[in-house]
């Protein structure tokens, strides 16, 4: 039986797909904008863009090193030299686009805390997300229009949201009902009330549609059809990323990394399974784009979709041995919370299910999922790091093969239509820088510092209140209601086997009888064998990630 999971989802599944993609959707191009070697947005000025420091003249030639035969014209082309993408200039249309007018997934509506405001972010405007005193899940600007203090920071109280700053209450709609400072009598001002933004709960995710101008529209809400399927079993968890989402969903859909970046995890990526892979694209919107790709020795293949503005499917559809309908899905949602920061929705779903789904915990794969974004997270970082202080187009940075890089290019390519109506974006030919610098969040140093945030006022975890960006606790357990459950439970039965350790050692010294020492002894190390097995899963649920380097 095939086995389910992250890697395997994502990389591929050696069984045979039955799609039928729409076919290819162009529309006549028009030429964008030209200043020198690039190509600049109207309204963005080409002062600020860096003339790169190598010309394509100085190119650096090599043989490759090729693990996998290929065969006919494949074998062909790169012996001609064809294994780079086009990277010729297109025209290029601007699609009409405006990033507010589109539906963005905030929280899995299970994670949802029923007892306090979570703050969220799309871009840089910050969000608070709630449940009200009916369960109704309401979204608003997070400040306070008192003093601008962060409502996330405050608390629920008869399903209203109150500031901790000053005690003002505001009900579902924004409307602030109760400011404990007004005289007697007194009427609350009008003005004191909140932005609202209309939220909606669809197949399990909270959805945000960001503009306040325009009325929402139902049809944008993005609907997934597999994950209407009752026989779909899936494992879902939200993921918090030190790196810009459109970095994140080029990671996401370049299949060729998997095997290197992820060698040995999960038990099905493997480092020499690296090879050419092969891309057809199947359609082109102002949406998005899809197509097939697959192994150039297998016959299966995948069929991936992006559209607009982050979501990512890779499915795989197949007959079984008794003919019945198969589905592997991997669905990926990526919010933008900030220049350098993503938060990831991923959703993997199958109707074959692994005996090690029925035997392993939940938790277990939300952390394996955790350990397989650790392997990239440092690549990403660097990655983004570079984009930013380069400011140039990817074209004039990225080195994209056809047989690893399609998905890549086109992806960058579709921001080059639609970047003119993002906050800021690096297209394939084009780039708009932030307007405003990233705001970094540091954390508190020094001793007096590191007490305090070890005992917060709203409680916490001891020292990992202390927010670090590279830690598993900070980027998934918190999100994560089950984790966070298991994480407590599993500290909680850490101290009582301490306690019981230490009462059975007392007893084993006090007790006279040989049997009884015996017996009372083997009982602490029972004990402590339990101290230590809380111990390793509080520290896989809590890790700061290293990378072990496999030496050949």
């Amino acid at each position: 039986m095939a086995s389910f999971s992250p890697l395997t989802t994502h990389l591929s599944l050696k069984t045979t797909i039955f799609l039928s993609p729409p076919q290819l959707n162009t529309t006549p191009l028009s030429p964008p904008q030209t200043t020198q070697n690039h190509l600049v947005k109207p309204g963005f000025t080409a002062s600020s863009i860096i003339k790169p420091p190598f010309s394509k003249d100085h190119i650096c030639y090599a043989v490759a090193d090729v693990g996998h035969g290929v065969s006919g014209e494949r074998k062909e082309e790169r012996e001609n030299g064809a294994v780079l993408l086009d990277d010729k200039v297109e025209e290029e249309e601007v699609a009409e686009y405006n990033w507010k007018e589109e539906w963005y997934p905030l929280y899995l509506s299970k994670d949802v805390p029923d007892d306090a405001p979570l703050g969220l972010t799309v871009f840089d405007h910050q969000l608070v997300l709630y449940r009200d005193g009916n369960g109704i899940l309401r979204c608003h600007e997070d400040r306070c229009p008192h003093r601008l203090a962060k409502l996330s920071e405050g608390q629920l109280v008869d399903g209203r949201l109150e500031c901790l700053y000053h005690g003002w209450q505001f009900e579902g709609e924004g409307e602030c009902v109760k400011i404990p400072q007004l005289p007697a009598g007194a009427k609350i001002p009008r003005a004191a009330c909140v932005k609202c933004y209309e939220v909606r709960d669809s197949q399990g995710v909270v959805w945000v549609w960001m503009s306040d101008k325009e009325i929402a529209n139902p049809k944008k809400l993005p609907w997934f059809e597999h994950y209407d399927n009752p026989d779909l079993q899936e494992v879902s968890a939200i993921h918090e990323l030190p790196y810009d989402h459109s970095i994140l969903l080029e990671n996401l859909m370049d299949p060729a990394h998997v095997p290197i970046s992820h060698d040995r995890t999960d038990w099905t990526a493997k480092r020499e399974d690296a090879q050419a892979l092969w891309f057809k694209v199947m359609e082109r919107t102002p949406r998005g784009f899809a197509g097939e790709w697959g192994k150039e020795k297998d016959l299966t293949s995948n069929f991936l979709r992006f559209e607009a503005p982050c979501v990512l499917q890779n499915n795989r559809e197949f007959a079984d041995k008794k003919g019945n309908k198969q589905i592997f899905s991997a669905l990926f949602l990526c919010r933008p919370a900030g220049q350098g920061k993503s938060m990831l929705i991923v959703r993997f779903g199958a109707t074959i299910r692994s005996p090690l789904m029925k035997i392993l915990p939940q938790w277990y794969f939300h952390q394996n999922a955790c350990k397989v974004f650790e392997q990239d997270m440092g690549f990403l970082s660097s990655q983004n790091e570079v984009l930013n202080k380069d400011k140039l187009p990817t074209k004039k940075l990225y080195i994209n093969l056809k047989s690893s890089d399609t998905w890549v290019a086109e992806y960058r390519k579709w921001m080059d239509k639609v970047g003119h109506g993002m906050p800021y974006y690096f297209g394939h030919q084009t780039l708009a820088l932030p307007e405003r610098p990233a705001l970094v969040e540091h954390a508190p140093a020094g001793l007096v510092a590191g007490i305090a945030a070890s005992s917060p006022t709203k409680g916490g975890l001891g020292s990992l209140h202390v927010y670090n960006p590279t830690n598993r606790y900070f980027r998934h357990v918190i999100h994560c209601k089950g984790c966070r459950g298991v994480l407590g439970a599993f500290q909680s039965w850490k101290k009582a086997f301490v306690i019981l350790a230490l009462a059975s050692a007392s007893l084993a010294i006090l007790a006279s009888g040989r049997q009884w020492k015996a017996l009372l002894l083997f009982s602490t190390s029972m004990f402590l064998m339990g101290v230590y097995g809380c111990s390793k899963v509080v520290s896989v649920l809590t890790t700061d990630f290293i990378r072990q380097h496999r030496r050949a």
